[in-house]
């Protein structure tokens, strides 16, 4: 006797992981990153909630896999956030040139870098994940007066050595060493951080002698 077609949604395979990943990926240029939610893309999918957890962990996750990152920016600074805030900055500069140096995920990275200056949708989706993933968890982590200013010139500046070392690759920065780079990039990184409503021990005045009485 032939078997009874199977009901229900449709388990875990690599087909399934596939399919999960072109709903996803149309979903996000649609609707942007924000509106797309784990939910619907399960339900579009045909599978369950659980399924696309498996796979991917998380919303960030399954926008890495979407895009194909084998790095995936907004897990990097989460990861990157936990330790001690002085050396955040060089911590987030040895992440960064890490990833962007590797001849796996660099070329990825360079893709998605120049696909926001040929796809404005695309662009827009990038821009919105950026905004939420990155500049926003930065800025939650600093706290004080004008965080999201100081996580956008942080975040700035680290575009800035994206665009001049990977992208238009503009000497001496293209040829430079990571040690170096860290050491030259890591005290402007660190002021972009600061809290401007904080005076450091150092910044402050030193007392009047008597003779200056």
């Amino acid at each position: 006797m032939n078997k009874a077609p199977r009901r229900g949604r449709r388990p875990g395979s690599p087909d399934t992981r596939t399919a999960i990943l072109d709903v996803a990926r149309r979903r996000f240029l649609d609707q942007g990153y924000h509106a797309v939610t784990l939910r619907s893309v399960a339900a579009e999918a045909d599978v369950d909630l659980a399924l696309i957890s498996y796979f991917f962990g998380s919303k960030k996750g399954l926008f890495g896999a979407a895009l194909a990152l084998s790095v995936n920016p907004a897990d990097v600074v989460t990861q990157v956030l936990e330790g001690d805030p002085a050396t955040f900055p060089q911590r987030a500069l040895q992440r960064v040139l890490a990833a962007w140096d590797d001849p796996e995920s660099g070329p990825t990275l360079l893709a998605l870098f120049r696909n926001t200056m040929q796809d404005d949708t695309f662009a827009a989706l990038v821009k919105e994940v950026v905004e939420r993933e990155i500049v926003d968890r930065v800025a939650a982590s600093l706290g004080g007066t004008a965080a999201r200013r100081r996580a956008m010139a942080f975040c700035s500046q680290i575009a800035g050595l994206i665009a001049t070392r990977y992208l238009l690759r503009v000497e001496p920065m293209a040829s430079m060493s990571q040690e170096e780079i860290i050491r030259r990039l890591g005290p402007a990184l660190r002021q972009s951080l600061s809290d401007p409503g904080r005076t450091s021990p150092q910044s402050r005045p030193a007392p009047l002698s008597r003779r200056q009485r």
